[in-house]
């Protein structure tokens, strides 16, 4: 496999769980999505929780972050007194630099595509589609209400462009930080794996 790393950046509804999963089935390789939240919180003393609210959205304020390090009585020193999201943020990096070591994966969101930029045996994708398509499939998939959906979209994409471009200080979904774009609305999930598993080979 020439791109034996695949990372998958995702508009919030446009398919990036299920791509990635059935990217990773058809591919033989592990993927991480929730997988990385479990092992996060493992090394990290936080609940899955905190990390699924704070680990891939919008930094918290300063003050938060430190109620919330007391209120879960983490050690802030264990990471050079940092704040929550950085605290986080740090041990996701390592773990994904860890996991793109061990081999072949598939690896959905978490700056994944910035922290592997210098590998050159990665294809870093972005998943967008259009917000009809999307609300759709939140409705469908993520058991939101038809009558919140668009809002839950815009501010789950809001909320990751924020943490993107405070990790990263690039724009997230410019197609310059990635390999390829794929419209999933456009193309259907179905061309999406089989257009990703084509260019992994």
């Amino acid at each position: 496999m020439s791109k034996k790393i695949i990372t998958i950046s995702r508009q919030c509804g446009s398919g990036g769980h299920t791509v990635g999963k059935l990217v990773s089935e058809r591919l033989g390789i592990p993927f991480y999505d929730k997988k990385l939240i479990e092992i996060v919180a493992q090394r990290s003393g936080l609940t899955e929780e905190t990390i699924a609210r704070e680990g891939e959205f919008a930094p918290a304020s300063l003050l938060y972050s430190i109620a919330m390090n007391l209120s879960h009585g983490y050690d802030v020193r264990s990471k050079g007194n940092m704040i929550l999201p950085d605290q986080i943020n740090t041990f996701q990096t390592e773990l994904i630099k860890e996991l793109a070591e061990k081999g072949p994966c598939v690896i959905v969101g978490r700056c994944a595509n910035y922290i592997l930029h210098d590998r050159s045996d990665c294809l870093h994708v972005y998943l967008h589609g259009d917000m009809e398509e999307r609300k759709n499939r939140v409705v469908a998939e993520h058991r939101v209400l038809a009558s919140e959906a668009e809002a839950h979209i815009r501010d789950r994409d809001r909320k990751r462009a924020k943490h993107y471009e405070h990790f990263t200080d690039q724009r997230w979904g410019m197609a310059q930080n990635y390999t390829i774009c794929l419209d999933s609305s456009v193309l259907g999930i179905e061309k999406c794996v089989e257009t990703i598993e084509a260019l992994s080979k």
